[in-house]
């Protein structure tokens, strides 16, 4: 006779608990609710996941640094990087209502895990920091050439650019208006010209 059999081992299970938790946040999100998204029984779910929850959680975080890991790849090889990251930033106005009120899970879990959880903290801000430095050299290395007016230290532009990032994915919780968002993008990205 086997042991329980584990859920899938593929990145579909993380994907449907990172909805859930993008949407309710770590704290609130019961094993119930990933019972629920995932279709795994608790028995099967702890045998999956040794660390349970935050296990799961952990991983949800991380598939959002594939993305960013992504991003990176496709800024170091455009031949106009300033544009690439003002592109991504202006694909935010056209997202849906759903995807406004979400904001970003890295963001989010920032904020809701300080003095919670140190490790999701550390986590979450270590991606956050990657991401600054990704801006910063694409800024850094525009300025090198000679293709970008402002002489504002790229380290403060990288700064800048994750204050807009994180104050954006709570405006479009306040505003999830494509034109309000528009206009607030573009008067942003105005800096880094």
């Amino acid at each position: 006779m086997r042991g329980r059999p584990t859920i899938y081992d593929d990145s579909n299970i993380i994907k449907k608990a990172q909805e859930i938790f993008w949407q309710k946040g770590y704290s609130a999100t019961s094993l119930s609710d990933l019972q629920k998204a995932t279709g795994a029984g608790a028995g099967s779910f702890y045998n999956t996941f040794k660390g349970g929850k935050k296990e799961v959680f952990q991983k949800a975080v991380q598939e959002r640094r594939l993305a960013f890991d992504s991003f990176k790849s496709q800024l170091e090889i455009s031949e106009s990087p300033l544009e690439l990251i003002k592109d991504f930033f202006r694909s935010i106005a056209d997202t849906s209502k759903e995807e406004h009120l979400k904001g970003c899970i890295i963001a989010n879990t920032v904020v809701e895990m300080t003095y919670i959880d140190e490790d999701l903290e550390a986590s979450a801000v270590q991606i956050l920091t990657e991401v600054e430095q990704m801006f910063t050299e694409a800024i850094k290395q525009e300025q090198i050439k000679g293709k970008l007016q402002t002489q504002t230290s790229p380290e403060i532009l990288g700064k800048y650019l994750m204050t807009f990032w994180c104050g954006l994915n709570t405006l479009r919780r306040m505003y999830p208006d494509k034109n309000v968002l528009k206009n607030q993008i573009e008067m942003q990205l105005a800096v880094i010209s």
